[in-house]
């Protein structure tokens, strides 16, 4: 092989174009290994790799049978080793066709062997292909040397050869020179056979003659061929840019140097092409924000813009890593954080044929930030199909998918208030849904003491536990620390590092300081827990590694502190409102322990006096009358109030009938008509049934119609309906009075409340009768509410269950 006029790999490209394949080899065996010396397609750096084991290759089954041997698809092949051979994976291979190469005695010492990464069907006119290009590498022997080859009856061999061809003696003559090599450099081989190099070509390697070179190269006399960029002088005087393939062989008139040139002129011009396009794209990808990955047709990562570089904290190395999967081992993650093998990735996912659209892909890299990214990926196609690589676009969406993450921490922590009874209880359950979400190691909430206006801890939460080192349950100070200043401020506060963003740290900050960093904490979050104006508390969260997205983070954990803010401002006022009711039962016990009987006593006196009062003077009478009214004036708002007490505790019983509603709103009707001046309208049907108290529906309905008849303006007008709608039934008593103000609508039916235009008005009362009219709609499982009666006055609507007695409608 030493002595061949076409170079070894030229012999493999032949192979590959004529049966159009994308690859093909030249190999040779010994007993234990494979050796590759001629190639073309194979993926980088496999023909360096050295010696193969046997079990790598495929030439062997040509070798074995000293005769051509085939497969059209390895994966659908009934012996498993082939089925199973080491090439399907680590060169996708599927098919090949190979063809044994023999030694001087006719014994199989290699193969020419064409590979497809696909299906193939082999027709025996590839296989006698594959046969014919095997000759150009059978053994050179005797007078065949190259020695007489180079001589002039060589000439029509060479000229065929289409590569140029030059042959050099070790005194720099030239003795061979093909036509092609007469059309690259402009000479004929009459002008350039028999001279010295210098004086037509005079080549220069590395910007000296090369007769140096020469020197060395015959004194090494090297078997395999050496390749070498010079140039050579044209005929017509401009420099022409060269490859050269060297190698030195016997010949019968001494040692020969044998060169084949290949024009780099145009290639130089490719590749300046090329360079200028490569750093156009380089410089558009790396002005992308999303990150791009690309993979060459051997599964060789080949690109990666800045924006991935950035994302392992590559920003300003541009190479990629020559084992680029080793080099991010441990850092790509699946959703769930758990570890994305090499063969997971969406580029790799895409390498093997599939399209992956928007798959999330998480990179967890010590010191920086955890990032999530939709990535999309699909297969590079050659025309015919054939696969050149794969390409993946990574979007991040850390920020969107951190904003849906955080709904579902709103559902979590609105689901932990719902379910506990205090903030405190909730705490913990709100915090691990937080850090949980954040992904951040802990997180403390702070409320206000209503009693001594300190900021307390109310709960804590830490994925790693409590160590008991004095992280959790310190007692903040107002206007120091992260939390003590958020405390006085009001405001929420970002501090990315505070082992240098805090300013001015004081004595207990500086010790703060060291407790969190020797947790590994640097990034701190708090935020204030609000009602209104109101401060109730600060919420403070904890990253251990660097954080962006301040005001995201900021607005969302806002979130979660209105939603603690809201819960606990709700509680206050409920406790507020059990505190009052407390207190105004404890008023009316104590009306109708302490009251009541002086009332009666006053009652019984008052009566005695106004008996003889004529005896007395005018003044006298009219005293004892004032007397009478007032006391019969208390001794009424007494038994209303205890009557209201009585009906709310369910301590005051019901006698339950069936009653006709409408009669009993007739007669209360024509009652209140009979003693006002203002004007009445019904609308009422013949009967509707009811389980009631009549008793207790007509002090509604008396109760209503009062207040209508008070608060009405002589001329006005009442009008009272009675309505069924499924099963229910509803009474309406509309006025055209004074009205109530829209804000204060919904504390009308509150025990002693009355209305400011009432108060303003001087319009007597005691606030207790829509108090009494709602208990008792209440007890029978009714509604009453309020509304404007345009374009003024009030409706008082009373909505009951009607009775539905088997076979009827109420």
């Amino acid at each position: 092989m030493p002595g061949r006029l076409l170079q070894i790999d030229t012999v493999a490209r032949l192979a590959a174009s004529l049966l159009n394949v994308p690859m093909a080899t030249v190999t040779v065996i010994d007993d234990r290994h494979e050796f590759v010396v001629g190639s073309h397609g194979l993926p980088y750096g496999w023909a360096a790799n050295g010696g193969l084991p046997l079990s790598s290759a495929v030439s062997t089954y040509a070798i074995s049978r000293n005769g051509p041997a085939s497969c059209a698809d390895m994966l659908v092949e009934d012996s498993a080793a082939v089925r199973d051979h080491p090439l399907v994976e680590r060169l996708a291979l599927r098919a090949f066709a190979t063809v044994p190469l023999c030694d001087e005695t006719g014994q199989p010492v290699g193969a020419l062997t064409a590979l497809h990464t696909e299906p193939r069907q082999w027709t025996a006119k590839h296989i006698r292909t594959l046969i014919g290009i095997a000759e150009l590498l059978r053994p050179v022997t005797g007078t065949d040397r190259l020695g007489c080859v180079v001589g002039l009856d060589s000439a029509a061999l060479l000229d065929s050869v289409q590569e140029a061809f030059l042959a050099v003696d070790p005194r720099g003559i030239v003795v061979g020179f093909n036509a092609a090599a007469q059309r690259l450099l402009g000479h004929t081989a009459v002008q350039v056979c028999g001279r010295h190099v210098d004086d037509s070509l005079l080549p220069v390697y590395g910007g000296q003659p090369i007769g140096l070179a020469l020197s060395r190269l015959f004194e090494a006399a090297p078997h395999r061929p050496v390749v070498r960029d010079l140039t050579m002088r044209h005929r017509d005087g401009h420099r022409l840019p060269v490859r050269v393939s060297l190698a030195v062989v016997a010949s019968a008139g001494g040692s020969v140097a044998c060169a084949f040139l290949t024009d780099l002129s145009r290639q130089e011009a490719a590749e300046r092409l090329a360079d200028r396009h490569s750093r156009f794209m380089g410089a558009l990808l790396d002005s992308l924000s999303v990150g791009v990955v690309a993979c060459d047709e051997s599964g060789r990562v080949v690109l990666l813009n800045r924006a991935l570089r950035e994302v392992r904290g590559w920003a300003d190395v541009r190479a990629v890593p020559v084992d680029y999967p080793a080099s991010i081992n441990g850092i790509l993650r699946h959703p769930d954080l758990q570890t994305m093998q090499w063969q997971q990735t969406p580029l790799m996912r895409a390498f093997h044929g599939e399209r992956v659209d928007a798959a999330d892909v998480v990179t967890v890299v010590p010191g920086h930030r955890t990032r999530r990214f939709a990535t999309t990926a699909q297969p590079i196609l050659d025309e015919d199909g054939s696969r050149l690589g794969a390409v993946a676009v990574a979007h991040e969406v850390t920020a969107v998918r951190r904003a849906e993450s955080f709904r579902e921490c709103h559902r979590q922590v609105e689901h932990a208030l719902r379910t506990a009874a205090s903030a405190t209880e909730a705490a913990p359950e709100i915090l691990r849904a937080v850090t949980g979400t954040l992904g951040w190691p802990c997180a403390e909430l702070f409320l206000v003491d209503d009693t001594t206006g300190m900021l307390h801890p109310s709960g804590h939460h830490s994925v790693t536990g409590d160590p008991g080192d004095g992280f959790f349950a310190h007692q903040p100070i107002r206007g120091q620390g992260v939390t003590g200043r958020v405390w006085q401020t009001g405001q929420p506060l970002w501090v990315a590092d505070i082992a240098t963003d805090l300013p001015r740290p004081t004595a207990y900050e500086r010790e703060r300081i060291q407790v969190c960093l020797s947790r590994g904490i640097h990034t701190i979050l708090a935020v204030p827990v609000r009602d209104g104006g109101t401060l109730l508390g600060v919420l403070t969260c904890y990253a251990g590694t660097p954080e962006h997205h301040e005001d995201l983070l900021t607005v969302l954990l806002d979130g979660v502190a209105a939603q603690i803010g809201v819960y606990v401002a709700l509680r206050r006022a409920e406790q507020y409102t059990r505190h009052l009711s407390r207190s105004q039962n404890d008023f009316i016990a104590l009306v109708g322990h302490e009251v009541r009987t002086p009332l009666a006593a006053l009652a019984g006196n008052a009566g005695l006096l106004a008996e003889d009062a004529s005896a007395l003077d005018p003044d006298h009478q009219h005293m004892i009358e004032v007397i009478g009214r007032s006391t019969a004036t208390l001794q009424r708002i007494v038994d209303t109030l205890l009557d209201v007490a009585g009906i709310e505790s369910g301590q005051t019983s019901f006698t339950v009938e069936a009653v006709d509603l409408v009669s009993i709103v007739r007669d209360a009707v024509a009652a209140a008509e009979a003693t006002s001046t203002l004007t009445f309208s019904t609308d009422l049907p013949h009967h509707t049934v009811v389980d009631g108290d009549p008793v207790r529906l007509r002090q509604v309905l008396d109760g209503l119609l009062a207040n209508a008849v008070t608060y009405t303006a002589a001329g006005g007008h009442v009008a009272v309906s009675v309505q069924t709608a499924g099963d229910t039934v509803q009474v309406q008593v509309a006025d055209t009075g004074i009205g109530i103000v829209a804000a204060e609508r919904d504390r009308v039916l509150d025990r002693f409340f009355r209305g400011e235009n009432v108060r303003h008005q001087g319009i007597p009362g005691n606030g207790l009768g829509l108090s009494l009219a709602s208990a008792v709609v209440r007890r029978h499982h009714g509604t009453i509410r309020i509304d404007d009666n345009q374009p003024h006055g009030v409706i008082v609507r009373l909505c009951f269950p009607c009775r539905q007695p088997r076979g009827q409608d109420c």
